[in-house]
């Protein structure tokens, strides 16, 4: 037998085998016709992927496999999404057509997959299409949810096969992991999907940090498991004598996780006492879950010193995406912290599996209804919205909130709501009408104003006048996307009084210019004024916001056009990126020239500029953005902004290299906790100016109690440079901590 034949039945054989793995994982109703439809479907995914292959190598056949698994097993989906899975990507990449689903399988499945489809590209940026295909599936939502939850199987096993994918493809999808999928596994209860998904997001996107802190996950386990261990014995035989049915688990933190807590209190790996936690998981009749819960709380407590500070009651008050748990925090025998997190086995199913164990308890009348409330809310939002697509994604991952607070309203009836929502949002979650005549609130028996944030526990009266209606100020003051998009609507509603008046006179600067009013002069002037759409136009030029003067220089450019639109205030333009940096004689004007430079190796022979919202340096793991006409924009891979612009126009992602160059320095930021002592200024600035010969922008001492805290920003040419300064500067015995800044 040849190789061919010996490798092609090898691929064959594991087919087979992780097909039977998809029916051995597969846990609901399965009958001899639903075994014979997904064996059906499977035989018609092979016969259309059969002469398709994936980046890796490997028949394409095995991913929607895989993804059929993940949604089984992982999610715990049925017949229909296992179905939708093993078909999702024939629609798009075969010969198959939903026409010929829908006659197979039915309507139900051919929607699905639809949803799951992608859209076709619909303008020459293809970063549009890749935009306006999240806003679709998101779309989906007001539909069937599983569509969503097939995605995100989707998306999971494609990020476990990452690193078959170029470096620019890589970021791309990183960045739609962290932008939108991740957030949204969690909304959907999705726990190990989230993690596991910010987990893989963190290994591609910074894999240098991502390896040392997992080789410091795993120099600590001996200790971990000696502390579990001996908490495990003691609570055991406390539940074993009153009888309680139990499970016990260790619950070791993410390096993704980790990190972030790194991030935010600026401290070390070994300063992070909760690396793990511990998940005890009772079992008991539905009806006397909460009750168990709370005894095994009081057992431990008996046993251990707790932290009340710490505590948290998602049992009263489950989150919204229906998370039910108390967190608490004990102290171990070796004087150390550890995190607990008390459940019932029905919680922990929802803890794991999300939204399908979700809507299996919720048939037997047993959970709490903050998910549909969230998902309610959100069908609206989409029923409703009109919004440009990449701001409707922004507004829509706002609604994506991980924290919530708990208001009421003076009947005693709960709200909840995102933390940072202001009495405004609040008015809007309740009504439409309710939000646009709303002048204030009166909480706790005192008055606020329209912008006052509100806190957990607030009783909150809401105060309306018949003559107040939205203005353009109302968007500083929420920020929840239903409140953005009610007030939108209102503003344009308003505006639409105006459409008479203002076609009228935009009529007569046509004529006076001697241009003809087409549909495509409408498009060159809408888009020459970032203006969106003609109710606006109209309306400014009703408003004489704009006239003939601004109408002739977009039109008939024969002068150079005037700086007029960056200082007129149009509320729903789109923002510019503004590039400040030295340029050469290259220049970007096409997206042909954007591909062409996919593979940059220097970016320091072409037209850039340093992002001010990560201040990055040479040696940091740092990505390109390009744009047509704009220079490149350099962005550390883990900055906020980078991510979100990465999401949306994934195209014109660049791969390269950026060279240390011998006399350019970069904006840095650093900052300095030491003991408040004599000569400690002189000291620290010695070091900077004279040792390392570094010019210093910025110093903002503070001083209090003995403590000096120091904010300085100076100028250097790497990461290496301020790291080895950093070092120098810790040698100093005052001296507590250095941190670089991420922010400046």
């Amino acid at each position: 037998m040849s190789r061919t034949n010996i490798n092609s039945e090898k691929e064959r054989l594991e087919i087979l085998r992780q097909y039977k793995r998809l029916i051995e994982v597969w846990h609901t109703r399965k009958n001899t016709e639903d075994k014979w439809l997904v064996r059906k479907a499977f035989r018609l995914a092979a016969d259309a992927h059969k002469d398709m292959r994936r980046k890796s190598g490997e028949p394409f056949i095995l991913h929607p496999i895989s993804v059929a698994i993940i949604a089984a097993k992982e999610i715990g989906l049925g017949r229909t999404s296992i179905i939708s899975a093993l078909l999702h990507d024939t629609v798009e990449d075969t010969d198959l057509t939903l026409e010929d689903i829908e006659r197979i399988f039915g309507d139900e499945v051919a929607k699905i997959i639809d949803g799951l489809t992608k859209i076709d590209e619909i303008s020459v940026t293809s970063s549009t299409a890749q935009a306006e295909t999240i806003k679709k599936l998101l779309f989906t939502l007001s539909d069937d949810v599983r569509v969503i939850l097939i995605k995100l199987a989707d998306r999971l096993h494609n990020m476990r096969t990452l690193a078959s994918m170029p470096r620019d493809k890589q970021l791309r999808m990183v960045s739609e992991t962290q932008y939108i999928y991740a957030p949204l596994a969690y909304r959907l209860g999705l726990y190990l999907i989230k993690s596991e998904l910010e987990e893989l997001s963190f290994r591609f996107s910074q894999p240098m940090v991502y390896a040392e802190i997992l080789g410091k996950i795993d120099s600590s386990s001996e200790e971990r498991l000696l502390s579990y261990n001996i908490l495990y014995k003691t609570i055991s035989q406390e539940f074993e004598k009153l009888n309680i049915k139990y499970e016990i688990k260790l619950n070791v933190k993410t390096a993704y996780s980790i990190w972030q807590k790194m991030r935010k209190q600026e401290v070390p790996f070994e300063n992070i006492y909760n690396t793990s936690s511990i998940d005890i998981i009772v079992d008991s009749d539905p009806n006397e879950e909460k009750l168990l819960c709370w005894s095994a709380y009081s057992i431990i407590t008996e046993l251990y010193r707790s932290n009340s500070k710490r505590l948290r009651d998602w049992i009263s008050t489950p989150k919204a995406n229906g998370y039910e748990a108390i967190h608490a925090t004990i102290m171990n025998p070796y004087g150390q912290w550890v995190d607990l997190h008390i459940r019932s086995k029905r919680m922990d199913e929802i803890a794991n599996k999300g939204y399908a164990a979700y809507w299996k308890y919720k048939e037997l009348d047993k959970i709490d209804t903050s998910i549909d409330n969230w998902l309610n809310k959100t069908k609206l939002l989409l029923e409703e919205n009109e919004e440009d697509t990449f701001d409707f994604i922004r507004d829509f991952r706002r609604n994506l909130f991980s924290d919530e607070i708990f208001v009421f309203t003076p009947a005693g009836k709960m709200f909840t709501m995102p933390i940072g929502a202001t009495i405004l949002d609040f008015a809007y979650s309740i009504h439409t009408d309710l939000g646009n005549q709303c002048i204030g609130a009166n909480i706790n028996h005192r008055i606020v104003p329209l912008g006052h944030i509100m806190k957990s526990g607030d009783q909150v009266e809401i105060i309306t006048s018949k003559i107040q209606n939205p203005t353009e100020d109302w968007f500083k003051y929420v920020v929840t996307a239903r409140a953005k998009s009610r007030i939108t609507n209102s503003i344009k509603n308003e505006r639409k009084q105006y459409k008479k008046i203002g076609k009228e006179k935009l009529e007569q600067y046509f004529k006076q210019l001697n241009i003809e009013n087409t549909k495509n002069n409408i498009n060159l002037l809408l888009s020459g004024s970032n203006i969106k759409g003609p109710i606006d136009l109209h309306y400014f030029v009703a408003k004489k916001m704009i006239g003939l003067k601004e109408i002739k220089e977009i039109l008939q450019p024969n002068e150079s056009r005037l700086s007029w639109i960056k200082n007129i205030r149009l509320p729903f333009t789109k923002p510019k990126i503004v590039a400040n940096s030295e340029v050469d004689d290259k220049e970007i004007t096409t997206h042909a020239s954007i591909e062409e430079k996919k593979y940059i190796s220097d970016f320091n022979n072409l037209e850039h500029y340093v992002s001010d919202c990560c201040n990055p340096l040479p040696g940091d793991n740092v990505m390109g953005l390009v744009f047509p006409n704009e220079p490149i924009q350099i962005h550390l891979t883990n900055c906020d902004n980078a991510i979100r612009l990465m999401s949306q126009h994934g195209k014109n992602i660049v791969k390269a290299k950026w060279k240390q160059k011998d006399g350019i320095t970069f904006l840095a930021g650093l900052n300095i906790k030491a003991v408040d002592s004599l000569g400690l200024i002189k000291e620290i600035i010695t070091v900077i100016t004279e040792e390392y010969q570094i010019n210093i922008r910025s110093f903002n001492l503070t001083s209090s109690e003995g403590l000096a805290d120091l904010d300085i920003t100076i100028y250097v040419a790497s990461t290496n440079t301020l790291k080895q300064l950093l070092a120098s500067l810790k040698k100093n015995k005052s001296i507590i901590k250095t941190t670089r800044l991420d922010k400046i």
